[in-house]
């Protein structure tokens, strides 16, 4: 049995010896932040990107690295999972990709403010976190493709390989939202698909399919792309 002198002793080392573990593991935190957080690339356009994400309290239905509601989805890799171009094209309007389902509100932002956050979420996917978040393991497997031969998505345009397969998939690649596009060549025409491509709602009222507003080139582009798939 310590003595009284003894167990102070003990207390006062003890405690002295653990605080200054502390310290040290404080002060290699701080030391690391900037190079596992990639300050250098803090552009302007991040910045103006962090003020949107808490102007207009985004973390009350998000997360970002692990901080905030759970309500919608965890933001920390979405730049990875979706990409630029998809980012901008929800932004612009999130009903619009989702009719009926998607609760995201609108808030109306203009091409430099949908520039400025797409900015900030690409520099929180570069923060190194350790791994966080891991990768879903509860999204569903994607549909099996019987007797579907290759398809090079190398030769697909840029919008089929960033916002499309989002939600489509061909030869078993791409989202389960919408249907798979494997031999849509064979079932519709290019005048059909241009038509479904420029108002998807006037061609079947309520289909989930959003009107993206393309490009008359980028649309040409896709239907001779999707006409190719036999």
């Amino acid at each position: 049995m310590l003595s009284k002198s003894q167990a102070r002793l003990f207390f006062l080392a003890t405690t002295g010896g653990f605080s200054l573990v502390f310290l040290g593991l404080t002060v290699d935190t701080i030391l690391q932040v900037p190079e596992r957080s990639h300050d250098a690339d803090l552009t302007p356009a991040v910045v103006r990107g962090k003020h949107l994400w808490e102007d207009n309290n985004c973390m009350g239905c998000h997360t970002l690295l692990g901080e905030g509601a759970y309500y919608a989805p965890e933001l920390t890799k979405v730049y990875e999972r979706r990409g630029p171009d998809w980012m901008k094209t929800f932004l612009r309007d999130p009903q619009a990709m989702f009719p009926g389902q998607r609760k995201m509100v609108e808030y109306h932002f203009t091409d430099a403010q949908i520039d400025d956050l797409v900015a900030f979420f690409q520099w929180i996917d570069h923060v190194d976190t350790n791994g966080f978040p891991a990768p879903a393991d509860l999204a569903p497997p994607a549909p099996a493709v019987a007797s579907v031969a290759a398809v090079d998505l190398s030769a697909a345009p840029s919008t089929f390989t960033t916002v499309c397969i989002g939600c489509h998939s061909v030869g078993g690649r791409g989202g389960t939202i919408g249907p798979a596009l494997d031999g849509e060549g064979g079932r519709r025409d290019a005048a059909w698909l241009d038509t479904w491509l420029t108002d998807p709602q006037a061609v079947k009222p309520g289909t989930a399919m959003p009107n993206l507003g393309l490009d008359p080139a980028v649309r040409q582009d896709l239907v001779a792309f999707l006409t190719s798939l036999h």
